[in-house]
Parts: C-alpha cells; structure tokens; sequence
C-alpha cells in the first residue's frame, strides 16, 4: 500500500505506547507528524521521536494538546487529511474512574471528533478503541455467537463501578460514532486491540501492559500465574494496523486487531526458555480459589472479575483485521522475549 505524503496527519497522545510505534511508520513513509502531545517541551518524554524523525525521510511538528480542553487540537489539526486519535487513559488502579477514565476518554473523543468535523482537509479519522468496547469478561465470550467475539458485539456489563476502564472505552467508541454518523465529511475507522504487548520505543513506557509483565519477572508470579483468559496483540502488528485503517481507501467499520486467544499464564511461560534460568517466571497454573480467596485482599482484585475470567476462555475473531487490513500477526513469544529483554536493559528487576 502506497502511502501519501502530500498531506500532514494527526496522531494525538503522540508519545504513548501504541503512538510510538505509529509515528514511527509514519515518520519512515515520509508522512509530516503533527504529534500532539500534553507538553512539547518534556524532551525527556519525546527524545524518541525526535530520534527517529532525525533518521526518517518524515517530518514531525509538536503541538500542545489536552483531552479536556476544547479546541486545543484546532492548530495541530490545521491541514491534516488524517486524524488517528490514540490517546485515551490506560489504567485499572484509580481512586475516582469519572475523573480518571470516563471524562478523558468520551470528552476527549468528543473534542478530537468536533475539531475535525470543523476542519474541512480531515477526511478520515482512526480512533484506537479496545476489545474492552466488545466486552467486560472472558465469560462475555459464552453469550457471543458461536462462543467467539465479533466486531458486531457492544460491551454491555461493564459499567462505572465495575470494570470503569472497559466501561470508558464503551462510551468513547459510541461518542464517536455517533459523531461520525450524523455527517459525511470524514470516514471513521476504529481499531479494538486486545492486550498490547511487545517493546516501546519509548526509555520509560508507561503503559499498563509493562506492569503485568513485571510481575512475571520479580517474583509476585513465583508461585504461579492464573489462567486469566485474554487476547494479545504485539504493538508493532498494532501499529501496522493503523496505518492501513488510516490510508486503505476501503477500510470501513470496526476492527478487531488481537494476534492470539490465550491467557495470562501462556503469556508467562513464553518467557521460560530464554529467562527462566535467571528469572522466577510463572511455570505453573495458580489454582482459581486460590486467587478467588486472595485476589481481594493482596491485589484488590475483585472476586466477581476472578470468577468471570480465571479458567475461562477468551476467544475474538481477527480475520476482518487479517483480510481488510492485511495484518499479520507474530508469535507472542517473540513479543514478550522483546519485551521483557527491554525491561531487563532498563533495570525493571533490580533488587
């Protein structure tokens, strides 16, 4: 697919995670990155974007940006063909989930989404969305057709006092649609990763994928690891994703962009061979009453979660991703050995 690079593009949250990876196809297509970000001047925090924009044919301009503040995306948006709007708080330990979650994600979409309704050269906009807008638990996937999520199904149990995160997704994607559906200036494509693991770019990433990968290497997942169903997906794969959501002429709809059907302790085990002669990495299944009995009181985990998703089976189908988009999926050992060898060169495991 040939990228056009007659028009810049908007990625916000642009020093996240998932962005990262973004922009840097962008940048090495030869794309003009209008990176809209909290703060232009933490170099501390955008130092790997301008390393690779030094290396890439791209250009990438910095614009100070808030979710919350309406209107702040106008001069970042000013020229841009494409809008792919990635940032969107990721966190499951919050004190107020309205606040922290709920507000960013459906206010923020609501701004981006208005700001390119009033910005005539935007003609398609990417949000990143989540599995989390599909369903809350892996026993969701037992009232799913044929036992298997599909981008026709809408998360319908989660809500502000449980599960506050997938519920905050659930909301931004239909804010958006029902943006997009009341006009015809823009195309608006969504993609609904599950899981997203593999190595940042960035020297200090922040996601909350990197915190469950910790535990796998310092000892917390010693004894064993739970069954936690889950789908995984490599940033990188991800990333891939956008890009063809944001410039295949044919790319419509919602997208599900999830490379495996697994669960937390498959996860950890695909560290075993290279790592776990050095590293306590989970080798065995934590028995589900096991963590039923303590998940509230070590890990706050509440025991409706531990029944709705330890020992259940996760299962989503990719294939739209596969077929419309031309994803391809790596094998999530090659995803978390990366991953986890960046955090070792990090220092995440020191005592």
């Amino acid at each position: 697919m040939k990228i056009p690079t007659d028009a810049p593009v908007l990625v916000t949250g642009a020093s996240g995670y998932v962005a990262g990876w973004l922009v840097k196809e962008l940048l090495e297509a030869g794309v003009t990155v209008h990176a809209a970000v909290r703060n232009p001047e933490r170099t501390d925090k955008l130092g790997h974007l301008i390393e690779i924009a030094e290396q890439a044919p791209g250009t990438i301009r910095f614009f100070q940006s808030d979710l919350l503040d309406t209107g702040s995306y106008t001069e970042a948006m000013k020229g841009c063909s494409i809008v792919f709007h990635t940032a969107s708080p990721f966190t499951v330990n919050v004190k107020d989930p309205q606040k922290e979650l709920i507000d960013p994600a459906v206010k923020g979409t609501r701004n981006v989404l208005e700001t390119a309704l009033a910005t005539a050269s935007v003609r398609r906009v990417v949000v990143t969305s989540s599995c989390a807008a599909i369903y809350t638990d892996a026993i969701d996937c037992q009232d799913a057709p044929n036992g298997v999520l599909t981008e026709d199904i809408w998360n319908t149990t989660a809500s502000l006092a449980y599960q506050p995160y997938s519920f905050s997704k659930t909301l931004a994607e239909r804010e958006a649609w029902k943006i997009a559906d009341g006009q015809d200036q823009f195309r608006l494509v969504t993609v609904n990763p599950s899981l997203v693991i593999g190595p940042a770019l960035s020297k200090v990433p922040t996601s909350e994928s990197f915190n469950i990968v910790r535990q796998m290497g310092d000892g917390t997942m010693k004894q064993g690891a739970p069954k936690l169903g889950i789908g995984a997906v490599d940033v990188r794969d991800l990333a891939k994703a956008h890009v063809a959501a944001g410039f295949d002429p044919d790319a419509e709809g919602r997208h599900i962009v999830s490379g495996h059907n697994t669960n937390l302790l498959e996860l950890g085990k695909a560290l075993i061979g290279k790592y776990g002669n050095a590293y306590p990495i989970p080798r065995k299944s934590l028995p589900k009453w096991i963590v039923w009995m303590l998940g509230p009181i070590v890990s706050g985990i509440p025991r409706k979660f531990v029944t709705n998703n330890v020992d259940v089976k996760w299962r989503a189908d990719n294939s739209k991703s596969k077929r419309a988009l031309g994803v391809t999926y790596r094998p999530y050992k090659e995803s978390m050995e990366d991953m986890f060898q960046q955090m070792i060169d990090a220092g995440a495991f020191r005592k």
